[in-house]
C-alpha cells in the first residue's frame, strides 16, 4: 500500500450502544502495544455527565484523621507513577456464552491497554490518616443516572476492600498515553486498578470516602457479581481479578486462506501475576504447539503479543485454538464458567478457518 492510500484503510470502533455510548475496540486491526485514544473501548452505564469547576477538586473523608480536599493543580505537583496497564470490561466476550446471557453483547472488543499517570492512591490515603476502623474505601463517579431494576437515580460508585486499596501500584490518574486523560475515559481524575476488571477503574473520580462497613451500593452489590445459579442467588461472589484469557486477533474467524505460510497472532493477559506460555491447536486439543511471546518485564500490568508461523500444506477446514497459562499456575479452561450475567468469560480461544 502507498503513503497516499494508507490513510484510506483504517479501522473503526464497534458500536454496541449509543445512548449510553458503548463501543468496542477494533482489537483484531490493532498491533500497537499502547490502544491509541480514538481506538480505546467505551463503556458507560449512564449518559455522559456534566463536570462542574468542582470535578477539579477531589475530597477524601470519612474514616481519615485529616479529611482533605485535594485540587487538580495539588496533584500534578505529588510523587507520581507512570504504568502500562489494560483494562478489560467484565462483560468482555459476553456473547460467546451458551445458554446466552442478557446484557451488551460484546465480542473481544471491550479491552485496551494504554499508560497512565497519576498519585498512588496510597500516598493520598496516608496524607489523610487512615483509621484502624476502615474496611471499605469508596469511589464515586461523576455519571448518574436511572436504573431499570430500582427505583431512583444512582451515581456509578464502587468501592475497594482497604487492603486492596493501599496497593502501591493503584493510581488517582491525570494522564492517559501522555496527555490528559480523554473526557470519554474518564477525565480530569480516573481511578486505575491493575489486574481488576475495569468496573474497578471510576471514571470521572468526584469522591473518595473511607468507611467502616462493606459498600452496598447496586454496583457494588447487585452488578458485578457471578450468579452460577439462573433463578437464585446461591453461589453469589464478586467480579474481581482479571480472569487468564487469550485472543486469537489474526486471521479472522471463517477466514479462506490460501496453502502456504501464515502468521497467526493475539493477545494474552491475566489479573494474577504474568503469562509464562500461549499454545495453540489444530486439532481440537489433542496437540499444543506453543507460540513465541512478545513482553516488556518492567510493565507487569500490560498484555502479552504472541505470534505462530502455521506452514498450511493441506487444504481443508482447520479449527484453530488458544490458551494461556500463568506464573500462578493458571490455565485457560475450555469451557468458561457460565453466570447469568455474562462476566469473566475466558474459554479457549477459537476460530474457524479454511485453507483452499
Amino acid at each position: 500500500m502507498d503513503n497516499k492510500n494508507k490513510d484510506l484503510y483504517k479501522p473503526f470502533l464497534q458500536t454496541r450502544r449509543l445512548a449510553p455510548e458503548n463501543q468496542e475496540s477494533p482489537i483484531h486491526f490493532l498491533r500497537q502495544w499502547i490502544t491509541p485514544d480514538q481506538y480505546h473501548y467505551r463503556r458507560n452505564h449512564f449518559l455522559y455527565p456534566y463536570l462542574p469547576k468542582e470535578a477539579f477538586f477531589l475530597p477524601i473523608a470519612g474514616e481519615v484523621e485529616r479529611p482533605t480536599v485535594f485540587r487538580y493543580q495539588d496533584l500534578l505537583s505529588m510523587p507520581f507513577k507512570t504504568s502500562a496497564v489494560l483494562l478489560e470490561c467484565s462483560g468482555n466476550k459476553r456473547s460467546y456464552f451458551r445458554p446466552r446471557v442478557y446484557g451488551e453483547q460484546w465480542q473481544d472488543g471491550a479491552i485496551s491497554q494504554g499508560v497512565w499517570k497519576g498519585v498512588p492512591l496510597c500516598h493520598l490515603l496516608a496524607l489523610t490518616g487512615v483509621k484502624t476502623t476502615a474496611v471499605e474505601v469508596v469511589f464515586e463517579g461523576y455519571d448518574y443516572g436511572p436504573r431499570t431494576d430500582l427505583e431512583g437515580v444512582f451515581s456509578f460508585t464502587r468501592s475497594l476492600p482497604i487492603n486492596v486499596a493501599l496497593h502501591p501500584d493503584i493510581l488517582v490518574a491525570y494522564k492517559y498515553n501522555g496527555s490528559a486523560i480523554p473526557f470519554k475515559h474518564g477525565y480530569p481524575l480516573r481511578l486505575i486498578v491493575p489486574q481488576w476488571y475495569a468496573m474497578a477503574s471510576v471514571k470521572w473520580l468526584k469522591t473518595i470516602t473511607v468507611i467502616n462497613h462493606p459498600f452496598q451500593g447496586p454496583f457494588q452489590s447487585i452488578d458485578y457479581n457471578y450468579y452460577p445459579c439462573k433463578d437464585s442467588d446461591i453461589g453469589k461472589r464478586p467480579v474481581t481479578t482479571i480472569n487468564i484469557n487469550s485472543t486469537i486477533q489474526q486471521p479472522l474467524e471463517y477466514t479462506a486462506l490460501g496453502t502456504g505460510v501464515h502468521q497467526i497472532e493475539g493477545i494474552a493477559y491475566t489479573g494474577q501475576g504474568v503469562i509464562t506460555q500461549v499454545e495453540l491447536s489444530f486439532n481440537g486439543g489433542k496437540d499444543w504447539e506453543q507460540a513465541t511471546l512478545q513482553q516488556d518485564p518492567s510493565q507487569p500490568y500490560s498484555w502479552t503479543h504472541w505470534t505462530y508461523t502455521w506452514h498450511a500444506s493441506q487444504k481443508g477446514e482447520y479449527t484453530i485454538m488458544s490458551r494461556a497459562k500463568d506464573s500462578t499456575g493458571r490455565i485457560q479452561p475450555k469451557e468458561a464458567e457460565w453466570n447469568r450475567k455474562g462476566y469473566g468469560y475466558n474459554a479457549v480461544a477459537t476460530i474457524k478457518v479454511k485453507v483452499e
